[in-house]
């Protein structure tokens, strides 16, 4: 898309481990990725951080299964990620979307500004991400799936539900 690549990796990831890494540096080191239809896995095999390759390999991997759960498999976490510098590239884990809004310039006539609204972020705690270790997240149940009012209101979800006659959901 037009969107800079700073402000994707800032309001929009799907992150196991987002760090500096370089994926080029060894003919070992592979990002592979597997979609079946019904989960859509990427993996970071045997990669290396940017200029600090001494502290060895990393290889990690997301599945985005269908359902819409999502998990984070760790298998060689070599140092603490605490210990990875983010002054070159942001280090995280987790989750994060926003949407953008173009607002016409008030400076600017025919020009427009870009206006980036996070609304979502699940943060993983790096302590834990460790060898042999994983995280899974699973989706909350939505309302918008129900189809009829009675539907709605019978609804076992924790939701305080009503029926909207304006939108018919």
């Amino acid at each position: 898309g037009d969107v800079i690549h700073r402000m994707l990796t800032a309001t929009q990831y799907v992150a196991p481990l987002m760090a500096n890494f370089n994926p080029s540096y060894s003919r070992n080191s592979t990002v592979q990725y597997l979609d079946n239809g019904t989960v859509f896995v990427v993996q970071w095999d045997k990669v290396y951080l940017q200029g600090k390759e001494d502290m060895g390999s990393f290889t990690f991997q997301a599945a985005l299964h269908s359902t819409g759960r999502i998990v984070f498999g760790y298998k060689e976490i070599p140092v603490p990620v605490l210990q990875i510098s983010a002054t070159q590239h942001p280090v995280k884990a987790g989750l994060s979307d926003a949407f953008m809004i173009l607002n016409p310039s008030p400076d600017v006539p025919e020009s427009r500004r870009r206006t980036i609204y996070e609304y979502h972020r699940v943060e993983l705690d790096t302590s834990k991400i460790t060898n042999m270790s994983a995280v899974e997240f699973t989706p909350l149940p939505i309302v918008v799936l129900h189809q009829s009012c009675e539907m709605c209101v019978t609804s076992e979800l924790t939701f305080n539900c009503s029926w909207c006659h304006v939108l018919q959901r």
